[in-house]
């Protein structure tokens, strides 16, 4: 009797949930769609979750295991970040070899089709294994832009790429596969999106995990480090409770809360009332051109810590002047203004002003610039780990390192 092919794609998930149910698990998280519209298959997105899309056609010329290699294959690309992770690699054509030499070697030779793209296809190079994706970029470029007739079936799959080519034959008479993914529909997703994205799959992976676990009592090695990464938790640089416990003096704001544990001696019938101050600090992040990417980055994680110490926080972003003014949330990423020069002046003035509204002035910066006038409040001057530490600076100073 012939399956139709939802029949067979639920036998083929059965068999790969029975072989590996880590995978097993994950293919149930997509929602899948046939596509002839597709070479073979890929991923599509669903909001910020994900379709397997799949060729009919080319899903019929496989046989048993293969499809369940298809399937993994597919799978991997997400579990290892291919669809998010990707803008530093500029290249596209050797950004999706390097991503299929790396997920291929985690499937089983007869689960793959004929001519698979793996190390050993390029020789000359002599790739290691299972050395991740950057490696493989990485390597492939500088082949393809010093020498690349020394690497003989890279130049003749670049040019397949460049043909619309599934499948080409080397000068040894070998099937290569032609890799193809299309990332039109990710590129064109602002960044606040690619990050929601981003999350998402990490939930999938951690949710797919907790469920494997249970079922077989392992988590494929892959997968281990990528967990590890997801669930690490880069601890603060500074004691920021320590540090703000001493701030007891300044503004603070009180809130109220109704309470059945605390007795109401006004009126015993109704409950008790809470009573807790909060500390409200303005944090001052210089944005301006001279602080990288990854130094802003540090400045949001420590101001995360601060956050989580109960303590509400302004967040003033600046450059040579004052870009924008908002309440941190950690539910929100943080669009950043500014990038021009630098000056200290205008925050040191705006919090001169608003003084009585704040406990204190904490600024984040690369410390480039000329001194300001003296703050009248309490301040404390942050420098990123891989600035110098500015000396001249009126108060308090920390260096994070």
């Amino acid at each position: 009797m012939t399956l139709n092919r939802a029949q067979s794609l639920a036998k083929t998930a059965k068999s790969l949930m029975l072989k590996e149910p880590f995978y097993g698990i994950f293919l149930i998280m997509l929602n899948k769609i046939w596509d002839k519209r597709v070479p073979t298959a890929g991923v599509g997105l669903r909001g910020i979750n994900y379709n397997l899309v799949i060729n009919e056609d080319f899903w019929d010329i496989l046989n048993d295991n293969q499809k369940i290699g298809l399937l993994k294959h597919e799978l991997l690309h997400i579990g290892f970040f291919h669809l998010t992770d990707f803008a530093h690699q500029v290249n596209h054509e050797i950004s999706n070899i390097a991503q299929d030499i790396e997920i291929n070697q985690y499937i089983a030779p007869e689960f793959l089709p004929p001519g698979p793209q793996l190390p050993s296809t390029y020789p000359e190079l002599n790739l290691e294994p299972k050395k991740g994706c950057n490696y493989y970029y990485e390597k492939l470029m500088q082949a393809a832009q010093q020498n690349p007739q020394s690497c003989k079936n890279l130049v003749l799959v670049l040019d397949g790429i460049g043909k619309g080519e599934s499948m080409i034959t080397d000068s040894d008479g070998n099937q290569l596969q032609i890799p193809k993914h299309d990332r039109s529909e990710f590129e064109a997703l602002p960044e606040a999106t690619q990050k929601l994205i981003q999350k998402q799959t990490e939930f999938i992976i951690k949710a797919v995990a907790e469920q494997a676990s249970k079922l077989a009592g392992s988590i494929p090695s892959e997968f281990v480090e990528i967990l590890e990464r997801i669930n690490h938790k880069e601890p603060p640089k500074f004691d920021w409770r320590a540090y703000l416990r001493r701030f007891s003096g300044g503004s603070v704001k009180v809130y109220t809360k109704k309470t059945r544990r605390k007795y109401n001696k006004r009126y015993p019938d109704n409950p008790g009332l809470k009573i807790k101050q909060k500390k409200h600090i303005m944090v001052a992040v210089d944005t301006s051109g001279s602080v990288s990417t990854a130094e802003l980055q540090e400045f949001m994680h420590e101001i995360h810590y601060m956050h989580k110490t109960g303590t509400e926080i302004t967040i003033v972003q600046a450059d040579a002047a004052i870009s924008n003014i908002a309440k941190y949330s950690p539910n929100h990423d943080i669009k950043i203004h500014g990038r021009g020069g630098t000056s200290f002046q205008p925050v040191i003035d705006y919090y001169n002003e608003n003084k009585r509204k704040y406990t204190a002035l904490i600024y984040f910066t690369d410390g480039e610039a000329s001194t300001p006038t003296p703050a009248q409040g309490r301040i404390l001057w942050v420098i990123s780990a891989q600035s110098q530490m500015n000396e001249d600076l009126i108060g308090p100073k920390i260096h994070l390192n």
